[in-house]
């Protein structure tokens, strides 16, 4: 592949391991049989070069093990303000299946009127019995901070958590919040979240060969199906290292074909991860629908794979996508200040085989820097092995 461009600002016209540089920059490439889990994703498709060593200033980051931030003592507190999601501007039809859900007759509604009855053990015993789940923890917003990560079983059919705009679960800097692993591209359980705000929430796990089951900070899921609508994710992290361990806020790995996740008016800030910041995804279509994503950071260094004497990572700021024969929608969203140590300040798109394309629709991506490669503003698009411009209607890309 010939090397790789960084482009003057592109405007859609109007009517998708641990610690360790060799001179080049590939993503992994691996053929997945359908049903089946990937075991080692082999990189083999260079992505353009790279200088020998990172900026001086980049020097030192995303090495070693990550540290995350003191917990506070475990509690649910009440007051303060759940801030609104998504971006008011943005009109993206939203079809229903990417809607909320109803919830006029809950299967299990946590918390008994006051903030007392709203913990964690409750978040994670009512998940794990799955069904549709409310809160009434009092009239006024409260957080409540997570000990242990909240578990989707793999028998549940559908699983909806509703904050109705007042619940914040937080992570207390150290634990990953909700968790779904049914099985490679298994059609159910379906997790739907919605009104609801993640913050401060930590996955610690680090890539591992054979494995797929790692980032996402907030949430992971590992096959069924994700809807994720009106909701916010802040400060919110994953492991800094590795190439392909992604999902400061969000990781979904290996999910049913038959539907993309939906990300419907929400809103990421200031989550981070050694790739994708806020969103990763392998093999697993996205359709990011008036939503913004703004301030997230890729904080590996060395690519994928990892360059010799890094721990690899550093891709997709905002966004870092990886697999075959899948899209990326990006509509009526505003992606704005995302970094990337390596390639893509706002998105990394990457297609290994079998075709796919990224569509960027009545959106605005502004100021997203890619810190070695990219081969349009902020973004780093590649589709069976050739470097690729996005579909862009009605956009601003710059």
């Amino acid at each position: 592949m010939g090397g790789l461009a960084t482009m003057a600002a592109l405007t859609g016209c109007a009517g998708a391991a641990p610690d360790a540089a060799p001179s080049t920059v590939p993503a992994f490439v691996a053929t997945v049989p359908a049903g089946s889990m990937p075991t080692a994703l082999a990189p083999t498709t260079a992505r353009g070069t790279r200088p020998a060593s990172p900026p001086a200033k980049a020097k030192g980051k995303g090495k070693g093990k990550a540290s995350p931030g003191s917990a506070p003592t475990p509690a649910t507190s009440a007051g303060g303000t759940v801030a609104a999601a998504g971006n008011p501007a943005g009109h993206a039809a939203v079809p229903q299946a990417a809607q909320a859900v109803a919830i006029s007759h809950p299967d299990h509604v946590i918390g008994t009127g006051t903030p007392g009855g709203c913990t964690s053990a409750a978040v994670v015993t009512a998940v794990a019995a799955g069904g549709v789940i409310t809160f009434n923890c009092g009239p006024r917003p409260v957080t409540i901070t997570m000990t242990a990560t909240a578990k989707v079983s793999a028998s549940s059919h559908e699983v909806v958590l509703d904050g109705g705009g007042k619940v914040t679960l937080s992570g207390g800097g150290t634990t990953q919040i909700l968790f779904m692993n049914p099985g490679w591209q298994q059609q159910w359980p379906r997790l739907v979240v919605q009104n609801l705000a993640f913050t401060g929430a930590y996955s610690a796990t680090r890539q591992a060969s054979g494995s797929s089951v790692y980032g996402g900070g907030a949430i992971f899921a590992g096959g069924g199906q994700l809807k994720v609508v009106n909701s916010s994710f802040a400060g919110n992290r994953c492991y800094a290292s590795g190439p392909d361990l992604g999902g400061g806020a969000i990781r979904a790995v290996g999910m049913y074909p038959g539907s993309p996740v939906y990300i419907t008016g929400d809103t990421f800030t200031g989550n981070s991860c050694s790739n994708g910041g806020a969103l990763s995804g392998l093999y697993a279509q996205f359709d990011v629908l008036n939503s913004v994503l703004a301030g997230n950071q890729a904080i590996g260094w060395g690519a994928n794979p990892a360059a010799a004497g890094t721990a690899g990572g550093g891709s997709g700021g905002a966004i870092y996508t990886d697999g075959n024969s899948y899209d990326l929608t990006v509509e009526g969203t505003v992606m704005r200040d995302n970094t990337a140590r390596e390639g893509g300040g706002g998105i990394f798109f990457v297609v290994n085989a079998g075709g796919g394309t990224l569509r960027i629709t009545g959106s605005t991506l502004a100021h997203n820097p890619s810190g070695q490669f990219q081969n349009a503003p902020g973004i780093f698009d590649s589709v069976n092995g050739q470097d690729t411009q996005p579909v862009t209607l009605s956009s601003s890309i710059g």
